[in-house]
């Protein structure tokens, strides 16, 4: 019953769309994802025609002509989404900068406790590396 609460989207006042929010509803419609009506509903947008006219306005369809529009896309439409690229690349970033710092954490925390073990047990665990030991196997030098 709670998780039924949780997805339903509360009705939201006529200056609450943000742009990048409305051109992701245009895209969605667009592919066909969802219809007009399925918007309304699952994004709880008040206006009946509201998503019509995001369509009209943000969307490449002609419709004038009731055909896609093949027309180059404006400057502001262009200059919107790639804003909107933008914000989603920086949160991308700002995730892997956070999985990075974690992953830095955790070799630092597996190398103090390899360090222990070995102090604690006595016991070497880490392979000693030799520098230039790359090519052939080990012991044999070439005879040349």
């Amino acid at each position: 019953m709670k998780e039924e609460i949780k997805n339903q989207y509360v009705k939201r006042s006529q200056k609450d769309y943000s742009m990048s929010f409305k051109l992701e509803v245009v895209q969605e419609v667009e592919r066909g994802e969802i219809g007009l009506r399925a918007a309304h509903r699952k994004y709880g947008i008040q206006g009946s025609h509201t998503v019509r006219q995001w369509l009209e306005k943000f969307g490449t369809f002609d419709w004038e002509n009731q055909t896609p529009s093949n027309m180059p896309k404006s400057q502001e439409r262009k200059l919107m989404e790639l804003e909107q690229k933008v914000r989603l690349l920086e949160k991308q970033k700002a995730f892997l900068e956070k999985q990075l710092e974690n992953a830095d954490e955790k070799v630092i925390l597996f190398d103090m406790i390899i360090d222990m073990a070995e102090k604690e047990f006595k016991v070497p665990i880490r392979k000693k590396c030799i520098p230039g030991q790359s090519t052939g196997t080990p012991g044999k030098e070439s005879d040349q």
